[in-house]
This record gives C-alpha cells, structure tokens and sequence, in this order.
C-alpha cells in the first residue's frame, strides 16, 4: 500500500505552458506576477511530490554530509595594521596687520544760541467810542394832491389851422355817415395829448377816422386871465357826403 502510494506521488508534474513573445508581452504586471507564482508553486509541489518517494528521501539523506562537507569554510577576516600618525599641522601663521595711523577728533565748535527778542508790549486797548443814536428825520408829508383836471369851455377852444379829415373811401362808397364825438386833453401849448370816442357815430371807421384826424390837430394854447391853463374839451368831427 506505501507502494502504491508512494508511485501516486511519484507521478510527472504536468508541464504549464508559459507564454511568451507577443502574448506575454499583452499580459498585465498583475497576470504577470500570477503565472510566475504559479511556476513556482508547481516545482515546489514537485519537489514535495519527489520526498514522499522513499528511494529519493533515502538518496537525499545520503548526498546531504557530502554537500555540507563540500561547503569551503569561511576565510578569517584580515586585520588591517593601524593607520600611521599624521604630521602635526604647522603652528598658524599670525597675519600682519598694518598699523593704522590714530587722528585725533577735533572737537566741535559749541553751538551759538542766539537769545530770542523780548516780546513786544501789547498796546493798551482802544478806548470805547461812544456811538450817538441816530436821529429819526422829521416825518415827510405827503404831497399835496394834484388839483384835477379842468374842463374848458368850447369858446376856449380854437384850431390854428382847419382841421384836415381823410373821409375813408369804403365809407363813402357804403354811404356811412354821422357825428363823432371826442374827449381830448389840451396842453398850455396847444398839444393834444390824449384823445378818446365819448360818443360813436355807428361806424368803426369813421371813428377811427376822427380819433387819427384830431390828434394831429394845433390847437391855440388855452387861457384864463392871461395865463395859459390845460384841459379836457369835447370836439365834434362830422362825417357828411355831397350831395
């Protein structure tokens, strides 16, 4: 029975192909380190397999003293001798240093403090001036009112030259007649200077027609007891086609 066990173990191992060329070099580091672990196991194994067989473990027993006795023993170490003593290093060389001539420091001259100036008298303060109240003025009156206008009588009032009327040429044409009457003020020298319509004659144009006539009018300057006075009067213009 230890035969036959002995012939089990005995067997070959199975022979593991192991790639190579381009199919190793397609395999990963990890694949790679895989098969080599494989490899190696399988001989371990084999090896194992080859100590149950008892004629090989009584071969190995045998070759074991021989390979031991054939091991050369180890050579002693060499002693190396002990290093010579160096030389003393020469004694250092002191530098020379040139002397270097000493100057005396002049010492500095002392400031000159210059005394600032006594500081001037204040002068006294001026004497309060006496500020008189101002004198209301005595109170103006007022002006005396104007006399109002007078009014002049119609003897007073007089053309120095015939009063010169431009009939306009629409009325005559529409047959517009009538009597404007204005309110005029008379100056001392004969000037007119205002002029108002108090009473229409109906028609706008002759109304205008009178106010631009009178107003270019001379008047003798009016007066009363040789002095020349002013004043309103009322003055007709009548506007009358030929017949």
């Amino acid at each position: 029975m230890e035969a036959a066990a002995d012939d089990r173990h005995a067997q070959p191992a199975r022979n593991v192909p192991f790639p190579t060329g381009a199919a190793y070099d397609r395999l990963t580091p990890l694949q790679r380190r895989a098969m080599v672990g494989a490899i190696a196991g399988a001989h371990v194994a084999a090896f194992w397999a080859l100590l149950q067989v008892r004629e090989v473990r009584e071969a190995v027993a045998d070759v074991a003293p021989i390979f031991v006795s054939l091991v050369a023993p180890a050579t002693p170490a060499k002693i190396a001798p002990p290093p010579l003593p160096s030389p003393p290093p020469p004694p250092p060389r002191k530098p020379i240093t040139p002397e270097r001539a000493v100057i005396a420091a002049v010492p500095a001259p002392a400031p000159f403090v210059v005394a600032p100036p006594p500081p001037e008298p204040l002068p006294p303060p001026p004497a309060p001036v006496a500020v008189a109240a101002p004198v209301a003025p005595p109170p103006t009156l007022p002006p005396a009112p104007a006399p109002p206008p007078r009014n002049l009588a119609a003897s007073a009032v007089q053309y120095l030259e015939p009063l010169q009327v431009d009939y306009p040429r629409l009325s005559k044409r529409l047959g517009e007649t009538g009597v404007v009457m204005l309110r005029i003020f008379i100056d001392e020298a004969g000037r007119v200077r205002e002029a108002q319509v108090s009473r229409t004659s109906g028609h706008p144009r002759l109304d205008d027609a009178a106010m631009a006539a009178v107003q270019k009018a001379r008047f003798r300057p009016p007066s009363e007891n040789g002095q020349a006075v002013s004043g309103y009067a009322q003055v007709p213009v009548d506007f009358q086609l030929e017949k």
